[in-house]
């Protein structure tokens, strides 16, 4: 019996001090898919996979308008087709095939009155070494999906250097703090994806403060200065925002020459819509997003929309 109850005492000390225990570390991925939305459809923007790992730096020995600051580095591949996966006729594309793959890092500073200031860097490729072709067949194979045809008239291959700077700020919480809602707005520029965009982000549920959420990435901690408002979060989101597209190589090809074989010109101004719902404990993150586009190339091609899941581990 006393074998029993010191068993159960070591369990719940366990338990009890895993539930207040804060991580510093995280890993995780992010999946973008037009599959998820089970329409049917495999059109423009179709794949996406992306890897992180992000650490926080020790709160105590920053100042006091700063609340945390993350580093964060990532790899991804994002895969780009016509109306189809399967359109060998040059003719018939609306949309050229492409892939993008690259590593990036971010410097995330996170200030006490909850405006973030995000800027990063990423370093890769447009084109076959992108491996689009590769990933996306190897994907059909994997799922038993039909058979691709068309890469031979992707974008050709072009170094890819991209600059991103992203800016949120609370606009106004209501006293129960459940309801919440920012201005969020970014640039980027370089030469695969310049432009830029401004939005409203809507947050309703159990929500914590922008440095401590998961939808701000930002669940890890060091040594921290400000409690959450709850242990766990599970709360709605909705973005509209506004983009402004001034350069896209994966449907315009280099900017240097114009050695691809079927490219377009973009719509200037996109609108998007998000929705979404996430889930976050101190250990652990999912989060399922849907996101709306309005056209954005200027040919036969139509909005498009497509599914988002993310899931991240957190340790020290």
């Amino acid at each position: 019996m006393r074998l029993k109850l010191s068993f159960l005492i070591i369990i719940l000390f366990i338990c009890s001090s895993s539930f207040a225990q804060t991580y510093k570390n995280e890993f995780g991925f992010k999946s973008d898919n037009d599959a998820y939305l089970f329409y049917g459809q495999d059109r423009y923007y179709t794949n996406g996979l992306f890897i992180y790992f992000r650490h926080a730096t020790d709160q105590q020995k920053l100042g006091e308008k700063l609340e945390k600051i993350i580093y964060d580095i990532s790899i991804g591949q994002k895969m780009y087709n016509p109306m189809s996966g399967n359109v060998p006729d040059p003719a018939k594309q609306d949309r050229p095939f492409a892939g993008y793959l690259y590593a990036g890092g971010n410097v995330n500073l996170f200030y006490k009155n909850e405006r973030i200031l995000k800027a990063g860097l990423e370093i890769g490729t447009v084109g076959p070494d992108a491996l689009g072709e590769d990933g996306q067949k190897l994907l059909h194979d994997m799922v038993g999906f039909y058979e691709i045809d068309g890469w031979q008239y992707q974008i050709k291959n072009e170094l890819a250097i991209n600059l991103s700077t992203q800016y949120t700020q609370l606009l106004h919480r209501s006293t129960k703090k459940d309801l919440d809602f920012s201005l969020e707005g970014y640039a980027n520029i370089g030469t695969t994806f310049s432009g830029a965009g401004a939005g409203i982000l809507f947050r309703a549920g159990n929500i914590n403060q922008l440095f401590n959420s998961g939808y701000t990435h930002a669940v890890i901690s060091n040594n921290a200065k400000t409690e959450k408002l709850v242990k766990s979060e599970a709360f709605f989101y909705a973005k509209p925002q506004l983009n402004v597209v001034a350069y896209d190589a994966t449907i315009q090809g280099s900017m240097f020459n114009d050695d691809s074989p079927i490219t377009f010109k973009p719509k200037r101004i996109v609108f998007a819509q998000q929705l979404g719902f996430n889930y976050s404990t101190p250990r652990f993150t999912f989060d399922f997003g849907v996101l709306f586009k309005s056209k954005e190339i200027k040919s036969i091609a139509k909005a498009h929309q497509y599914g988002t899941i993310s899931m991240f581990y957190r340790f020290n």
